[in-house]
């Protein structure tokens, strides 16, 4: 006697597994804009490549005999698939079973799913739309008391953020535990417009007086711009294509190293550099061109993009290695430190010390924000966080000081502890402080008391001036080398494939940070 009856069952729950929450709720989900979980698989996964775990999880109803008359599906779909022929673990929410909250079996796929994540050491896709693995008030009837929050699952979060690249997409309102586990990442993406992410929804926040929309309370406009949160993209496919970006730039576990990406077939043009950077120290420049010039062709992928704007961070690949990108940005505070872009270089220094990506770091750094409020934001204590990140950092490491490196702030630009490469552009300069801060000070007596005080400043700052020419500099082996701009990115292919050999597989740890 055969097994087909069993067979013939599991093919039922299997369809209905396949409705989600019903036609109706798939239609109305449509309808707002949004792609189902089982279309968002298909979306982000090769063709063909997703193996669902736990696909008969979910509630059963039964008749008197027991013979089943339904199955509501469990709300997050798990399983293992490719993103470009490599092995992830992909893990979505569906919304249109109970609007994404938890039911009795997601919390233990949830933690399944992120365990298999850092045992078999494959990276981690989130597809977020709900609270994802959190309660409802509604429980509560159900089990007929409260529970004291705990997050069973939180330890493989953390312990996977020190394994293996993490990607979360905001794919719809996430709140709770649904908004933790998208900041839990190393990147993560929301779809503006559509996508929202808060401690608690708009009804809650109406109780202290607050009656906002869900984009005004937490819209991809307020978290793309407070670091919540790194990109923000127009569509759900665009989101996919820039997770299986990112993704491509890592290695699967960070106990591999990044694979080298395709050769540039061809050089861009490297001679506008030569006048890249304004001969007036006043005037700004943009930074982006000049870093899309240094590295591969069409290969960086900048992240973070409208947070801690005075440091642009992104990935990119040099004759196909790819590497972490810092470069400071003048257009905003003239590429001075606030706490947002301390915390920025943090975050992004860590990701690359984890995972083995050279660092490649434009300089022109004005020093910290200065001012009543920039005192009042703690930027100090960020700064110096900042510091400690990258003199805990033991990854290779190359600077380009283009033009400004003063105060405190400079002295991230590279550990002076260890044996970095270090090229410096003819128009840089650098110092304790700008001498434009400093004349005053150090010359007051003299400036005072001189019959003409404006025509004895500009002869003492012209004196000055004279003795900061970074070939001064180099005579005294202050600085390295300084380099015509246009051999920059030959400089650049030598230290990517000299660092190729130094990445160091294996678990990092930090140290104490202030």
């Amino acid at each position: 006697m055969s097994w087909q009856p069993e067979i013939d069952e599991l093919d039922y729950r299997r369809k209905l597994s396949l409705e989600m929450g019903g036609a109706e709720k798939v239609q109305r989900h449509k309808n707002a804009g949004k792609l189902t979980v089982r279309e968002r698989i298909e979306g982000i996964a090769d063709p063909g490549s997703f193996n669902e775990i736990g696909g008969l999880a979910g509630s059963g109803q039964y008749d008197a005999q027991g013979k089943i008359l339904g199955v509501t599906p469990s709300n997050l779909v798990i399983g293992r698939a490719l993103l470009d022929n490599r092995p992830v673990v992909l893990m979505g929410d569906d919304f249109t079973v109970r609007g994404g909250a938890n039911d009795g079996a997601v919390g233990e796929k949830l933690l399944y799913a992120e365990r298999m994540a850092g045992d078999l050491r494959l990276p981690v896709v989130r597809l977020v739309d709900g609270t994802g693995g959190g309660g409802s008030v509604r429980n509560i009837e159900t089990k007929g008391h409260t529970l004291i929050p705990t997050m069973k699952v939180w330890q493989h979060v953390v312990e996977n953020m020190t394994i293996v690249p993490v990607v979360s997409l905001a794919l719809g309102s996430v709140a709770g535990m649904g908004a933790a586990r998208v900041a839990a990442s190393h990147y993560s993406v929301m779809v503006k417009e559509t996508s929202q992410l808060f401690n608690a929804g708009p009804p809650v926040v109406a109780r202290i007086g607050q009656n906002v929309t869900k984009n005004e309370l937490g819209g991809s406009q307020i978290h793309t711009r407070n670091g919540v949160v790194d990109d923000e993209v127009s569509s759900e496919a665009e989101a996919f294509e820039h997770a299986r970006r990112f993704l491509s730039y890592l290695p699967s576990s960070v106990f591999e190293t990044a694979p080298r990406g395709p050769l540039p077939q061809t050089e861009q043009d490297q001679e506008w550099l030569l006048g890249a950077i304004p001969r007036d120290s006043r005037s700004v420049y943009k930074i982006r061109p000049i870093v899309q010039s240094l590295v591969d062709e069409g290969s960086f992928f900048e992240i973070g993009k409208r947070w801690g704007k005075a440091l642009v961070t992104g990935l990119a690949r040099i004759d196909g290695w790819p590497v972490a990108v810092l470069a400071s940005d003048p257009y905003h505070y003239g590429g001075g430190w606030d706490r947002a872009t301390a915390e920025k270089l943090v975050r992004f220094v860590d990701m690359a010390q984890a995972f083995q990506l050279p660092v490649v770091n434009l300089v022109d750094i004005a020093g910290f924000q200065i001012g009543v409020e920039a005192e009042k934001s703690g930027v100090m204590r960020a700064g110096v966080r900042a510091l400690a990140a990258v003199y805990q950092a033991t990854v290779p490491w190359c600077s380009i000081i283009l033009r400004r490196a003063y105060g405190v702030a400079a002295a991230a630009h590279q550990h002076m502890g260890r044996h970095n490469f270090r090229y410096a552009w003819p128009s840089a300069n650098w110092g304790s402080l700008p001498i434009e801060g400093g004349l005053e000070v150090a010359y007051k007596a003299e400036i005072e008391g001189a019959d003409d005080p404006q025509r004895k400043r500009d002869e003492i700052e012209q004196r000055i001036r004279s003795l900061t020419s970074p070939f001064r500099s180099a005579e005294a082996f202050v600085i390295e080398d300084i380099i015509d701009p246009r051999e920059t990115r030959r400089r650049l292919v030598e230290f990517a494939n000299l660092a190729a050999k130094l990445r160091e597989p294996g678990h990092k740890t930090f140290g104490l940070r202030p």
